[in-house]
């Protein structure tokens, strides 16, 4: 049985592209992640905890994010983050909390350093088309933020691949009726979605990095930086 490709993600800082189970030991060797956190180093930005997070997508592991969040910044920091990368389109309402459904509901204004010390957290963005994030610390370390937002992107995972239903091209639009009425992946190139003649859910939309792509309202993150 052939192994699955691992997912890989590009650095923000060395734009070179990184297996996802590699990600962690990429910065200690990082040449332009060393220059960043030097330079903050003498910048007059106060020093503490800074955490190194991993969030992905619950039942789509291809989609993740590495990112720095200051321990003193709040959990409504992360709450609009990921809204802005990966998750807003008609303004729902979401929670950080302690074992997912069910679990401990956190505040939005406790510190990310006293959330994670009671262990992994999980952010649900919509509790009607719900899309849930897992968000775990890989490693921590003591200095000065990077910049003056509460959070830095690590690396975001590339683009996962996607081919035409009608031939296998390349795609990079997404018929929301195929999707929903006919259970098809609805993915179609550039020639075919041209054409397509579904228009119940309006014409395709574009394919775009996101696990909230074809749910709700969804069409696109924010344009960066984040």
């Amino acid at each position: 049985m052939a192994r699955a490709k691992t997912s890989k993600g590009r650095c923000a800082f060395c734009q070179q592209d990184i297996a996802k189970n590699m990600a962690s030991r990429h910065f200690p060797a990082c040449p332009a992640w060393k220059e960043a956190t030097a330079h903050a180093e003498g910048s007059k930005r106060k020093a503490e905890t800074l955490y190194h997070l991993r969030v992905q997508a619950e039942g789509q592991p291809e989609f993740w994010l590495d990112l720095e969040m200051r321990g003193s910044a709040k959990l409504k920091d992360l709450d609009e983050y990921l809204r802005a990368i990966w998750l807003e389109c008609c303004g729902h309402m979401s929670q950080f909390s302690h074992g997912g459904w069910g679990g401990e509901e956190l505040p939005m204004n406790q510190s990310l350093a006293s959330a994670l010390a009671g262990g992994e957290l999980t952010h649900i963005y919509d509790f009607g088309t719900e899309s849930i994030s897992l968000i775990k610390p890989l490693d921590r370390r003591e200095g000065k933020p990077i910049g003056k937002h509460p959070i830095t992107l690590l690396i975001r995972n590339l683009m996962p691949p996607a081919a035409c239903i009608e031939c296998q091209e390349p795609a990079t639009w997404l018929c929301m009726e195929c999707l929903i009425d006919d259970e098809t992946e609805g993915t179609l190139c550039d020639r075919h979605a041209q054409n397509h003649p579904h228009d119940t859910y309006g014409a395709p939309i574009h394919i775009v990095n996101s696990p909230r792509l074809g749910l709700c309202g969804y069409e696109g993150p924010a344009d960066p930086p984040y």
